[in-house]
């Protein structure tokens, strides 16, 4: 508002001071007498002023004759283009201060002028590279997606620009949501410049959502050619792509193959714990038992989970449960205060019907982390050892409210998914799943169902066995639970 002010106030002193000056000249008397080859010429104080401005006036034409004289001096010497680039400069000019003025706008978020100055840009120069691409980003701040779309399409025509149109029509298709046609226009755009990261994360990211799992390893190792990539996160997720490569083999029923791909997974990342039990698995299929105990207990020593116990188990299917608790020791004997190694063995020994010692493997886990597991193998104990249903039901009503326990959770969103996969299903992040304790808040609800079963009274002991009280609910979870501790789930 001030410099508004100062320019209004200049201006009017421009003004007032030409007018004075002017009125100062007319009514002055004295002049300039000029003598000249016999000639003598006198000019008034308005007659000079009048003079000086046209010899400024010959003198910029003069300038100007003599530009347009070297330029044809130029043509005539074989510079086809002299002449038009002398006729073009002012049109050139207009259109480099329309193209400044255009980004300028677009850098501010003023897409509507943007545009505007982009296609006066467009009309004075002979840039297309540079007046279309101004144009397509103009366009696209301004919410026109059919001339962005023409402005990029138009940009293909060029070499130089090629690479810059595709990765324009690459970022349309993906906000219209046809991933097929972005996993086109991404490979091309990749062609052109391999060592472009922002298109390498892109193509790896659709690659992976198609199940494309060889071309995001191709594409995972030119990220590890261009430096975009250290190379210990390189073998984990080369690992990952191989894990889920060798799962696509396994669906094709190509099972020599699945085993190769299972067991590359595992040699890249042991620490990858669903690689490390499909090769585990593999290997059972195999008949090669010594190396598929070697292969899990390798992974149960790195991070101990209860899918490594599952495959452990299916090396032997059909064994008692008494010499399974046996087999396992391979396994219990490391990490033998880690939750998971005693819910393994309380299990293990509900299977055994070894009831109290099902209870000491558990310690005070039930105490110091109550989660639903454990609490759910208390209350078998617990009906094992004969214990009144009131008991069972008091712990199973624990169960409801108690934390779920380690969960594959996504360190991106924390979503939580029952199975591992590479690409977490809520925020599309790639890899980022791990075997952790969620972010949960559980508590007793606002109607308190979860104690219905504490309310209810424990039967009479049944003088007749028709008279004997019901299964219920809780009673089928408890049995149920008895024949997966019984598999080495």
């Amino acid at each position: 508002m001030i410099w508004s002010l100062v320019k209004v106030l200049l201006f009017i002193a421009a003004i007032a001071g030409i007018t004075y000056g002017a009125d100062m000249l007319l009514h002055s008397d004295e002049g300039i007498r000029i003598s000249m080859g016999g000639w003598e010429f006198t000019l008034g104080p308005l007659q000079t002023a009048i003079l000086l401005l046209l010899f400024v006036i010959a003198l910029w034409a003069l300038m100007k004759l003599v530009g347009f004289i070297v330029a044809t001096l130029r043509f005539l010497n074989g510079d086809e283009t002299a002449i038009s680039r002398y006729f073009d400069r002012n049109r050139e000019r207009k259109g480099y201060q329309a193209l400044n003025d255009g980004l300028m706008a677009l850098a501010s978020g003023e897409g509507r002028l943007a545009l505007m100055r982009a296609q006066r840009a467009a009309k004075f120069l002979e840039r297309p590279e540079l007046t279309t691409l101004l144009v397509a980003q103009a366009a696209e701040a301004a919410g026109d997606t059919k001339r962005a779309t023409e402005a990029y399409k138009a940009l293909l025509a060029s070499d130089s620009s090629r690479f810059v149109g595709i990765r324009g029509l690459m970022k349309q298709k993906l906000a219209e949501g046809d991933t097929d046609m972005a996993l086109a226009l991404a490979e091309k755009a990749f062609a052109l410049k391999p060592k472009h990261a922002e298109t390498q994360d892109i193509l790896l990211k659709l690659q992976s959502e198609k199940a494309d799992w060889k071309g995001a390893r191709a594409t995972l190792g030119a990220k590890l050619k261009g430096g975009a990539l250290p190379k210990d996160v390189y073998r984990r997720r080369d690992a990952v792509l191989a894990l889920q490569e060798a799962r696509g083999v396994m669906d094709e029923a190509a099972s020599v193959e699945a085993r190769e791909a299972a067991i590359e997974a595992n040699r890249k990342s042991p620490d990858l714990i669903p690689a490390a039990v499909m090769a585990g698995r593999a290997l059972t299929e195999k008949g090669d038992k010594k190396s598929a105990t070697r292969v899990l207990k390798k992974a149960w020593e790195m991070i101990p989970h209860p899918e490594i116990a599952a495959a452990f188990a299916e090396i032997e299917p059909e064994e008692a449960p008494h010499a399974r608790l046996k087999r396992f020791k391979a396994l219990t004997s490391s990490h033998p205060d880690s939750d998971e190694t005693r819910l393994l063995l309380a299990e293990l020994n509900i299977a055994a019907e070894e009831f109290p010692d099902a209870r000491r493997a558990l310690g005070d886990l039930i105490t110091r982390h109550p989660t639903q597991r454990a609490l759910a193998i208390m209350a078998a104990i617990e009906r094992g050892e004969g214990s009144d249903d009131a008991v069972v039901r008091g712990w199973l009503s624990k169960a409801l409210t108690a934390p779920r326990g380690p969960q594959w959770c996504c360190d991106k969103c924390q979503a939580i998914h029952s199975l591992w996969q590479p690409i977490c299903e809520n925020c599309g992040g790639f890899d980022t799943l791990s075997w952790r304790e969620p972010v949960e808040v559980n508590g007793p609800s606002v109607t308190g169902a979860e104690l219905l079963p504490l309310l209810v009274n424990a039967p009479l002991p049944p003088s007749d066995p028709d008279d004997a009280a019901p299964v219920t609910k809780e009673d089928d979870e408890i049995i149920d639970l008895a024949a997966v501790a019984r598999s080495g789930a």
